[in-house]
């Protein structure tokens, strides 16, 4: 029995998966089907939450769901967030094609039903450890945030809390249940 190769971000940028979700966790390639809509309709919302804030401000630029950022090398990791922010001062980093090798400064991930505890945790860890500096998990079916910050400290906000950029994006606020209605 032969062991699979691992894949790097460059060979992964040229497959292709239609219809699908794909991300490369340490040279091994992570394939799902795509989101439920109710998962993007609060992706979506967010977003344009986050992006109005972000581009009337002139801070940088966000991207949409299942945009790559190679977060990791040797053996290499792709991730893609829900919705994520990338500052200003970073973003003559991102390449005309390919991923950019930088971790956002914040990325929100919104969970699915079929989502594992463990997997959503490795996947905060990575962010965090590649750099990003906030981190927002959103559960839907707990209809709840879990705010997830690089100094190790993790927020639990209920429905009818504020969702905050803290210092990532001071000023930012955004009521939770508007996001999850």
């Amino acid at each position: 029995m032969t062991t699979p190769s691992l894949l790097t971000a460059t060979e992964l940028a040229v497959l292709s998966f239609p219809d699908k979700s794909v991300e490369l966790i340490r040279g091994r390639v992570l394939v799902r089907e795509p989101p439920a809509t109710r998962h993007g309709v609060i992706a979506g919302k967010l977003l344009h939450r986050v992006s109005d804030f972000v581009y009337s401000r002139e801070l940088g630029v966000t991207c949409a769901q299942d945009t790559g950022f190679k977060i990791g090398s040797d053996p290499d990791t792709v991730r893609a967030p829900d919705v994520a922010f990338v500052a200003s001062s970073r973003v003559k980093l991102i390449p005309e094609s390919g991923y950019a090798e930088l971790a956002p400064e914040l990325v929100a991930e919104i969970l699915s039903p079929d989502d594992r505890p463990g997997e959503v945790l490795a996947k905060v860890s990575a962010w965090l450890s590649a750099g990003t500096k906030l981190v927002w998990v959103i559960d839907p079916r707990r209809a709840e945030a879990r705010v997830y910050r690089q100094d190790g400290s993790v927020s639990i906000l209920a429905r009818d809390a504020i969702l905050e950029g803290d210092d990532v994006l001071p000023g930012f606020t955004c009521p939770l249940q508007e996001i999850l209605t």
